[in-house]
């Protein structure tokens, strides 16, 4: 990796697990499970770990912010390892809460990098 791509791979990793993040404090927020950070943790590893094997198995930081095929990817063995953690530690996942969290990862997930896709084309004069 060029030393010139490092600063962008992070940033779209530290986007990825923002929205991980997000996910988590909203979900556990909406269902009154309480915010303290060590809660917050235990239901965000499965996830954050789900987005850094995404981003190894696909090699993201080759080209981070792209949708396709990157973001998809990335948002799918995010959930995928996710909800396979959930499952091994005996957390259980329902098909609702699998619904919810594919729909808001894959919103927040593969919305930032269409984001950045079209300010990327405004800024170099596209359309």
């Amino acid at each position: 990796m060029r030393s010139s791509t490092v600063p962008l791979a992070l940033a779209a990793l530290l986007a990825d697990l923002v929205c991980v993040l997000a996910f988590v404090v909203i979900g556990r927020t909406d269902h009154g499970t309480g915010t303290a950070l060590a809660e917050i943790a235990r239901t965000a590893w499965p996830f954050a770990a789900g987005t850094v094997l995404g981003w190894v198995v696909t090699l993201a930081w080759t080209a981070p912010a792209r949708v396709w095929p990157t973001g998809v990817f990335v948002w799918a063995v995010t959930v995928a390892g996710g909800m396979a953690l959930r499952v091994f530690l005996g957390e259980g996942a329902p098909l609702s809460f699998v619904i919810v969290t594919s729909l808001f990862l894959a919103a927040t997930m593969l919305g930032w990098r269409a984001v950045a896709l079209l300010v990327t084309k405004r800024r170099q004069g596209g359309t």
